[in-house]
């Protein structure tokens, strides 16, 4: 099935349109809508429109806390902790990294934990929050249990996605990853698509490869054994430890360091009860910001100008891809996987709204 494109205004309007007939106020429908339209316009389909079916059945569920708002529990100059009292993660996330760009504004540093909030959207759309005022950021995640540990076959982690943000021109340095090989939104795309994953995503319950997509999203929101390897794969030939280890990194500082709940001990593979940790910062810290910018700026034009191997015409810098996709999305609209569009039209039939 092909994809059909649709102009980027229209979708972002849909989307408002969509979540404030679910009972949001319209500039937390603008929220929402924002963080999963920067995720379509960016390319990462994963985290966009086809998110909306899964926010809408939470909705539905009560699993989301409709008109709850997030609390400060305890607060120092440069830190604060959060309760999200489970309202949509978009919003309490939102809310979370303006008070740490507050505080790095004032203090140099912000660092702020969450815990009781839910799927935030893609990690990468917090530190872009920080780096429009001039600050570098980080934004992580933990999730429900999706991962399996290094020689394990178990799924005890998240996808624990990590992101980065610096300023730079003409784009900032921009990265967001999770610390799985891929994300479970991936693996429901491939499914969609009737499509056999590559080798070396997934593994089933016997440890063995597994390439159905199907299969292994049924498998994974049953809790059943096997899952989503670590990023570098299985075992330790190609580094999967290093992506083990980076996603108890993640779980140490969302859902250790907020008190909320940890990956194994939440309901379901995207998790209700998910934590966040943000820190922004003001580079200005360590010597003139204008200088540091550029300093970053000709390292990433250095990377992106240096020698290629043969039958390849470039290197990006982290954020590159994502920004020249959002240039063509403007301009040319935004992909929308067939599955997906007739789900956004369900969605739209059941709120009574007017469909794309």
């Amino acid at each position: 099935m092909t994809d059909t494109r649709i102009e980027a205004g229209a979708l972002r309007a849909f989307m408002e349109r969509a979540y404030e007939k679910e009972g949001f106020a319209p500039e937390d429908a603008r929220r929402i809508a924002d963080v999963l339209m920067q995720a379509d316009l960016f390319g990462i389909e994963s985290h966009g429109a086809q998110r909306m079916m899964y926010y809408h059945q939470n909705i539905a569920s009560g699993s989301v806390a409709m008109h709850a708002k997030p609390e400060v529990l305890r607060e120092t100059p440069v830190s604060a902790l959060i309760d999200g009292h489970f309202a949509m993660g978009q919003i309490t996330a939102a809310y979370a990294m303006e008070q740490a760009i507050g505080k790095a504004k004032r203090m140099g540093v912000g660092i702020v934990a969450v815990r009781n909030s839910s799927h935030y959207g893609i990690a990468g759309y917090y530190p872009l929050m920080a780096e429009r005022e001039g600050l570098a950021a980080f934004s992580m995640t933990n999730t429900g249990p999706i991962m399996v540990p290094t020689f394990g076959r178990e799924m005890m982690l998240g996808t624990n996605p990590l992101a980065f943000c610096m300023p730079a021109d003409p784009y900032p340095l921009w990265f967001d990853a999770s610390t799985t090989v891929v994300t479970l939104g991936k693996v429901e795309v491939y499914n969609k698509r009737g499509r056999a994953m590559p080798d070396g995503w997934t593994i089933d319950g016997e440890g063995a490869v597994c390439r159905d997509a199907a299969k292994m999203n049924a498998s994974i929101l049953a809790g059943g054994l096997g899952g989503i390897l670590p990023l570098g794969g299985e075992g330790e030939t190609t580094s999967g430890h290093k992506g083990y280890g980076l996603a108890l990194m993640v779980e140490a500082l969302t859902g250790v360091l907020a008190q909320g709940l940890l990956a194994p001990d939440m309901c379901g593979a995207h998790g209700d009860h998910t934590s966040h940790f943000f820190l922004a910062f003001d580079p200005g810290m360590f010597g003139d910001a204008a200088h540091i910018r550029a300093h970053m700026s000709g390292y990433l034009a250095r990377l992106r100008a240096s020698e290629k191997m043969p039958g390849h015409s470039r290197i990006y810098t982290p954020g590159e891809k994502a920004f020249e996709a959002q240039a063509d999305r403007l301009a040319n609209g935004v992909p929308v996987e067939a599955n997906t569009l007739r789900e956004l039209r369900e969605i739209a039939s059941a709120l009574g709204i007017e469909s794309l």
